[in-house]
């Protein structure tokens, strides 16, 4: 696989080996303090992102500060959507900090962009991402996701469309017979990889346009790239 063929946004998740059969019925309860923490940080997530339009408007420069705080944001998110309904794929409680956690089994990394384009943050968001937040919407929950985030103040996608209608199954198989399926874990990482990508786009975090690929697996095609060289 070559550099040119992989995304620079990296989002990838370790399987836990050992989940619990019965654990996932109450997630929805254990991650109530997660939820609340996080409505606060998707508020500021949506301020901070009218303020890095502006700049990278006028110098082309996406603010470090504000760059570093929105891609915790949406690692946090990640982390509780995969311990929750976006893929129940670990029983380990969530960490609260935005920082980077490599212990934590589920990770998302962007690269910090030196230089953006000053016109495409006109249009990129909203105008250029509109297939990809078409697509999106199928997995997430339809028309409802599309609505609450186009305009990048948040992306909580637990337990809708098929994303969550997978995760369902994988839920059931799971309480039956105490194992994730493979198979199914590697397509939802696939469906949650698509969703992030798409994610930071439209929160101007890259340039470089998503690709309309489905990038199945716990490993991200990026890491796998980079990993010789770590």
């Amino acid at each position: 696989m070559t550099v040119a063929s992989v995304y620079p946004v990296r989002v990838d998740a370790r399987l836990d080996p050992h989940l619990s059969r019965w654990m996932w019925l109450v997630k929805w309860f254990l991650s109530i303090p997660h939820y609340l923490a996080l409505f606060f940080l998707w508020i500021a997530f949506m301020v901070l992102s009218v303020v890095a339009f502006f700049a990278i408007l006028f110098t082309g420069h996406y603010p470090r500060a504000i760059f570093e705080f929105n891609v915790g944001v949406l690692r946090w998110g990640w982390r509780v959507s995969y311990y929750a309904y976006s893929a129940l794929g670990t029983d380990r409680y969530p960490p609260f900090t935005l920082a980077d956690d490599p212990d934590c089994p589920a990770q998302l990394h962007v690269p910090y962009p030196e230089r953006l384009s000053r016109g495409l943050v006109l249009v990129k968001w909203w105008l250029l991402a509109l297939p990809h937040l078409l697509i999106v919407g199928i997995f997430v929950g339809g028309g409802a996701w599309f609505a609450v985030n186009a305009d990048t103040d948040g992306y909580s996608w637990t337990g809708g469309g098929l994303i969550g209608l997978l995760v369902l199954i994988a839920a059931i198989v799971l309480a039956v017979t105490g194992n994730y399926p493979r198979g199914l874990f590697d397509l939802v990482l696939g469906l949650n990889r698509w969703v992030l990508r798409v994610a930071a786009y439209t929160a101007l975090m890259t340039d470089a346009y998503p690709p309309f690929r489905l990038d199945t697996g716990g490993t991200d095609p990026a890491t796998t790239v980079i990993a010789p060289a770590a």
